[in-house]
């Protein structure tokens, strides 16, 4: 069966399955998902506790092995399976069998990853879905994400001003182990009382989980304001301003791709783009109205400005080219220079 996270516990409350596959790339949701799993599988006798790491060098015969031998610590046993891939390559028939035969006395747990589509459909994942548990983890989304923290507050048994949940997460910057952080420090803070935005302003670090990738997902989608914020917490970081432009000009490139696919009525990506990024649904809804062409000689002023072959600031261009993506500027195509 598919469960949610928020399903998983009540599950568990019932029985323990033979197997399950706890895969995403929100590591604190993933995190405690598996945590959940391990705590009901030694609630239930399965004490011992094997862990294995999946790459391209493991030896699947030793997971063969060891869930064909028995345990000399304990009677039931957890076998836990790392693979941050989600591809099993060689030992994807070997999964199957575990799925659809589990050894007894045993739990086996795999997480990885986020798995996409296609790798969702591989034989190993529906054999898991069918026999066993898949636990699939979501990113909260960002107009999710103050009513998910006032949720977890709700749980320590502490009320928080919406007001001040959403400026830990403006604080936080969608890092959602850093938020937990935050919140459970808040309320040891606040000491059975209300969590208020004055309490936060005084207590809240800014631990940002700044990256390139989020400043071209954000500043493509239209969203300039949080683009320019995290362009800011960039700077501040010391990132390079070489890395920040192959991020927007990556994300250029899928947008441009996307446009050709739909010009030419293909779902075929060009050869020659392979390092452009998959746009997101809210950047793909402006595609008609980007100036791609203006904004790809924009950038190409912006290398140029980094590298000190043209005159300017590397990070008023690097502003600037991010505000254009977003709408919050206008590119000029003579000169790659913005204008209001």
């Amino acid at each position: 069966m598919r469960l949610s996270a928020d399903q998983l516990p009540a599950a568990l409350a019932k029985n323990v399955a033979a197997m399950y596959l706890v895969s995403g790339d929100e590591p604190l949701l993933v995190g405690e998902a598996a945590d959940a799993v391990r705590a009901a599988a030694r609630a239930a006798g399965y004490a011992d506790r094997t862990v294995f790491f999946i790459d391209r060098s493991f030896a699947w015969d030793d997971l063969r092995h060891s869930s064909q031998s028995l345990s000399l610590f304990a009677e039931r046993r957890l076998f836990e399976l790392r693979m941050p891939s989600g591809k099993p390559d060689k030992g994807a028939e070997q999964l199957v069998q575990l799925a659809t035969n589990p050894p007894p006395d045993t739990v086996c747990l795999i997480v990885t990853d986020k798995l996409d589509k296609k790798a969702g459909d591989a034989p190993w994942v529906r054999a898991v879905e069918k026999h066993g548990v898949w636990v699939p983890i979501w990113p909260v989304d960002t107009q999710s994400l103050p009513a998910w923290l006032r949720s977890r507050a709700k749980q320590l048994k502490v009320d928080m001003e919406p007001a001040a949940a959403q400026l830990i997460i403006d604080r936080v910057e969608g890092n959602l182990l850093a938020a937990k952080q935050e919140l459970e420090k808040l309320s040891l803070l606040a000491d059975g009382g209300r969590i208020n935005a004055d309490l936060v302003m005084r207590s809240v670090g800014n631990s940002a989980r700044y990256d390139v990738f989020q400043l071209a997902e954000a500043a493509a989608a239209g969203d300039a304001e949080r683009a320019l914020r995290v362009l800011l917490g960039l700077k501040s970081e010391g990132a390079e301003p070489t890395l920040i432009l192959w991020a927007l000009v990556r994300e250029l490139r899928g947008l441009w791709q996307a446009r050709e696919r739909e010009r030419l009525r293909s779902s075929v990506r060009g050869s020659g783009w392979n390092l452009a990024a998959t746009p997101s649904e809210r950047a793909l809804s402006r595609l008609k109205k980007l100036p791609l062409a203006r904004l790809l000689v924009q950038a190409s002023h912006t290398d140029r400005v980094i590298k000190g072959l043209a005159p300017g600031d590397a990070w008023s261009a690097l502003t600037g080219l991010a505000g254009a993506l977003a709408g919050a500027l206008q590119a000029r195509t003579e000169s790659g220079r913005v204008a209001t």
